[in-house]
């Protein structure tokens, strides 16, 4: 594989594993205090509805991406009210959220546009465009320096970037705030966070509002900056993808990018079938290609990789004691 081949193949990896990103350190920030959360799927595939159709009716990405922010937010709410306030199981609201956001996404959409329950493309200010950083053009002369700078860290959407720049804010906040050690112990132990008069119910509620944001921004960018509008299960496994990326960085925000970077890199060869056979030296089926990314989440959630122990209190109801 030549050095430009490489690049390209880098370069679709990024692209690839922004919204898996996104998606796992949503599950971190839920997961982190207590709030098991399976609906990642559902809530992308929401917002990358919503911000397609707001979007596409608009012309406007930016009100495509608050539209898709609201409507992951809004499935956050009922996850948060299930599985916090009303003390359900949290695996099983979840469930249902995926299940909802599956097939609402489509009859709304052929009930809006009437094209068989896609959105119409997207195009001009409708879709986040490449962004050129700069002294990009002027530095791509430059041997090895050059085109890495041009072609591999720019030339993307601002998600991208944003996607990147949250694996630092998130560790920042996690490990560097009050507000982050509040979260990480009610995850551990919040009876001895209640004890302390901080509120168990608000911090789950922000906890699963921030996750709410971040599926938001991941389901955008699928719909209006990886591709040009919204087809029918977009989201093609990607929320399921993220929880094991999560499990596979064991809830650690840098663990979490290269895990995320990982997934993006087989995603990326399944695109790239000449590339493996040129490794290879044989025919590689590109079926088997494709189904690499989830044959690798099923390895990690069999439990293959390690012993990975969760936060303590996730996946349990808080009832305070009298």
């Amino acid at each position: 594989m030549d050095f430009a081949t490489l690049l390209q193949m880098l370069d679709a990896t990024l692209r690839l594993a922004t919204p898996l990103l996104l998606a796992c350190l949503a599950g971190l920030f839920s997961e982190r205090a207590g709030i098991f959360d399976i609906g990642l799927e559902g809530k992308m595939l929401a917002a990358a509805f919503l911000s397609a159709a707001v979007a596409a009716v608009s012309g406007n990405v930016w009100l495509g991406l608050l539209a898709g922010i609201a409507a992951s937010m809004t499935l956050s709410a009922v996850h948060g009210l299930a599985s916090i306030t009303f003390r359900g199981n949290q695996l099983i609201s979840g469930v249902a959220i995926n299940f909802l956001a599956a097939g609402l996404t489509v009859v709304v959409a052929q009930s809006w546009f009437r094209q068989g329950g896609r959105t119409p493309q997207l195009a001009g200010d409708a879709r986040f465009n490449p962004i050129e950083l700069p002294f990009a053009e002027a530095a791509s002369g430059i041997p090895i320096i050059g085109p890495i700078y041009s072609e591999l860290i720019s030339g993307h959407t601002i998600l991208v970037y944003v996607g990147l720049l949250m694996v630092p804010l998130t560790w920042w906040v996690l490990y560097q705030t009050r507000f982050g050690l509040r979260l990480r112990a009610v995850g551990e132990n919040p009876a001895a966070v209640d004890t302390a008069g901080v509120s168990v119910i608000w911090l789950r509620f922000v906890a699963v509002g921030i996750c709410g944001v971040l599926c938001g921004i991941a389901g955008a960018y699928l719909a209006t900056a990886l591709q040009a509008g919204f087809v029918k299960d977009m989201s093609a496994g990607r929320g399921y993808i993220a929880l094991a990326a999560l499990i596979f960085a064991k809830w650690r925000p840098w663990y979490a990018l290269y895990a995320c970077l990982l997934f993006g890199f087989l995603q990326a060869l399944s695109l790239r079938p000449d590339v493996v056979e040129n490794i290879a030296g044989f025919r590689v089926n590109g079926q088997l290609l494709d189904v690499l990314p989830y044959i690798l989440t099923v390895i990690i959630l069999a439990g293959f990789v390690g012993k990975a122990i969760p936060p303590r209190a996730g996946g349990a109801p808080y009832v305070k004691e009298r």
